[in-house]
């Protein structure tokens, strides 16, 4: 099953894919890959208030923060869920790591590859992802394609989802069902 939580910056969509995962997993092995390259102390601050907000509730976390079906390897095989923690580094990461900046058509294919691969061994994969485009400000044509990118990634994931909920100022609005609860 395949769950997508997206939502505005501190809306509360990680808290609540957590608490999902958690009522959907039970006693199942739940995984938390982290896309995160933590730089600076913004960044730092930001990965301990997650930590503090998973602590004591099962999760093995696995860094990982390209290449995301790797994580794989750092699992056990049978039954597990997995939280993607989030879509939007993993994108950036994925076109800006490296000695050059990778075009959108790859990044979105590796993206879109990784996940499918996760898929298909995960009972459960819930993804976190930011909306993009709200603000309605141009920018520099870089940053304008990573948003294309992630817009281009978040449609298609919406696509293969069991299940899609936007989280808005805490309240989860469910924009597509057929999922466990």
């Amino acid at each position: 099953m395949l769950v997508v939580v997206t939502g505005g910056s501190g809306s509360g969509k990680s808290a609540y894919a957590e608490n999902y995962i958690d009522m959907a997993a039970g006693n199942v092995q739940k995984y938390y890959i982290a896309t995160m390259q933590v730089s600076g102390e913004e960044g730092r601050r930001k990965v301990e208030r997650h930590q503090r907000m998973r602590a004591d509730r099962g999760f093995l976390t696995i860094e990982q923060p390209v290449s995301v079906e790797i994580a794989l390897q750092k699992m056990k095989t049978g039954k597990a869920f997995a939280l993607l923690e989030c879509m939007s580094n993993l994108a950036a990461n994925e076109m800006f790591g490296g000695d050059c900046i990778k075009p959108g058509k790859e990044v979105f294919q590796k993206i879109i590859n990784g996940i499918e691969k996760l898929q298909q061994e995960l009972t459960c994969l819930v993804i976190v992802t930011n909306n993009v485009f709200e603000d309605g400000i141009t920018y520099d044509e870089t940053t304008m394609e990573y948003m294309r990118v992630l817009g281009a990634v978040n449609r298609r994931l919406a696509d293969m989802a069991d299940e899609v909920t936007e989280v808005v100022a805490g309240i989860p609005l469910t924009i597509k069902s057929g999922g466990v609860r």
